[in-house]
């Protein structure tokens, strides 16, 4: 594996916590895993997310907004209509969120079978 030299210093090592620990976050990778095949009203989000509270998708959508994972588009309408999408920079991580989903998948058994052991 090759040497991480974009963690050098503590600001960078910060940052790189802050972001993985939003990209872990469980309703930060469903909200975005909701929003890939295109815009997304609040209200589709809330019945495609189940269990989640509308504070906890507000707080969600503001914080990848802010990260800049998502945009948010408010349509001068009657009512009010506004769409969250993924942002080119959103769509990056589709990658590498896909290979560990993948490798997931691939050592579910192997995970499982550690558990155990090491339960016993």
């Amino acid at each position: 594996m090759d040497e991480v030299t974009l963690c050098d210093s503590e600001p960078s090592r910060r940052h790189t916590r802050e972001v993985l620990r939003r990209v872990g976050d469980t309703w930060s990778l469903a909200t975005i895993a909701c929003l890939i095949d295109g815009p997304r009203r609040f209200t589709e989000l809330m019945k495609d997310l189940p269990g989640i509270s509308h504070r906890m998708l507000t707080r969600t959508l503001r914080s990848l907004e802010r990260d800049g994972l998502v945009s948010r588009t408010a349509y001068a309408e009657v009512p009010p209509r506004v769409e969250y999408t993924l942002t080119p920079l959103g769509h990056s991580l589709l990658e590498p969120l896909t290979e560990l989903t993948e490798w997931a998948e691939r050592s579910r058994e192997q995970v499982e079978s550690h558990r155990l052991s090491f339960d016993d």
